[in-house]
């Protein structure tokens, strides 16, 4: 989905960080000869545009940062054509030099000084749900071209939280809050597939993804698509790294996928979930055939004719369904399954 792929939990709210403001800017020289900022009292908005802040409401006077999409901010005060705001800004200091660069990690600080009113969204904007969205697939879009912006991925994964955060009520708020959990997850499992410890077997020897939004997802909105999906992406911390040639890894995977589908048969991704584990099956088989034992790898094709015509009982139109029966041919022409192509 996203090719420029950001984990941990989600981000305080702009006021609990305000609270800690001293503690947080302590090391900072700059930030022992400002006082901080007083409590910030006023409306809950966000930006769908990048904006610079200024210290006065006059762009000639000193600029202090550039507010991006998506970001937190508390509107103070107004003055013709700006309004003075608290904004949670990232931090520029990284707290540690080996640190890895994970969107999930960057620290926010915040800042308080005056942007020009435009493209500011509060709960008070008509169709600001809809706004809001609009702009996150928007970011969304572009960060899964092949040469995406900087920090798309990251804009798009704020948007959207600023959708759930201002409009909880909103019919979008389900799969705003997917959406922006399976950014972080996407950015994070690309982050991870970096490591050595990547190419290990056991699922508990590598970096794993953060589960707790997706799990959030799952518990404010069961039965849905939303938490179906997010379901269906846990399964990724139970797969193996590497097979390294080891039957038992799409045998344990199989399960994992039927496990899925008997759990959650009414998923679009049910049908999914058989044809992995059928594909997994097959692909046992030609392991075990190679290592000689012939009767293991009949038992583990027959399991694999059997999931597939479940597939096709239960899902008879999904694409999936025409696949299994295309992977069902290659087994039963003698045809390899394991090396080519992952489903």
């Amino acid at each position: 989905m996203l090719k420029a792929l950001v984990r941990g939990p989600m981000h305080r709210s702009l006021l609990s960080l305000l609270a800690l403001a001293p503690l947080a800017l302590a090391p900072c020289a700059q930030a022992r000869r400002r006082p901080a900022p007083p409590a910030p009292n006023g409306a809950l908005a966000t930006l769908i545009e990048p904006l610079n802040l200024y210290l006065q409401p006059d762009s000639s006077s000193s600029k202090l940062t550039t507010v991006s999409p998506g970001r937190e901010v508390v509107i103070n005060d107004e003055n013709g054509s700006w309004v003075r705001i608290f904004a949670k800004v990232d931090q520029q200091e990284s707290i540690a030099i080996d640190e890895p660069e994970l969107p999930a990690q960057t620290q926010t600080v915040p800042l308080s000084g005056w942007i020009r009113n435009q493209g500011l969204v509060t709960a008070a904007t008509p169709q600001g749900d809809q706004i809001l969205f609009g702009a996150a697939q928007a970011e969304d879009d572009a960060a899964s071209h092949l040469d995406p912006p900087p920090g798309a991925a990251m804009e798009a994964r704020l948007l959207y939280q600023r959708v759930y955060q201002m409009f909880p009520k909103s019919p979008l708020t389900p799969e705003a809050m997917w959406r922006a959990a399976d950014i972080r997850w996407q950015l994070q499992k690309a982050d991870a597939a970096t490591l050595p410890s990547a190419h290990t077997q056991q699922p508990y020897m590598r970096e794993l993804m953060d589960e707790n939004e997706m799990r959030a997802v799952m518990h404010m909105f069961p039965h849905t698509q939303w938490a179906y999906d997010a379901a269906y992406a846990l399964l990724a911390n139970q797969l193996c790294g590497d097979w390294q040639g080891s039957e038992k890894c799409p045998e344990r995977e199989a399960q994992v996928y039927l496990h899925y589908a008997d759990k959650y048969p009414d998923s679009p991704r049910a049908a999914r979930a058989l044809y992995e584990a059928a594909w997994r099956e097959a692909a046992a088989g030609d392991m075990r055939e190679t290592d000689g034992n012939a009767k293991r790898a009949a038992e583990d094709r027959k399991y694999a004719n059997g999931i597939a015509a479940r597939l096709d009982a239960k899902y008879p139109k999904s694409s999936y369904a025409t696949r299994a029966a295309a992977l069902l041919f290659e087994v039963s022409q003698g045809m390899p399954v394991y090396g080519s192509s992952q489903p």
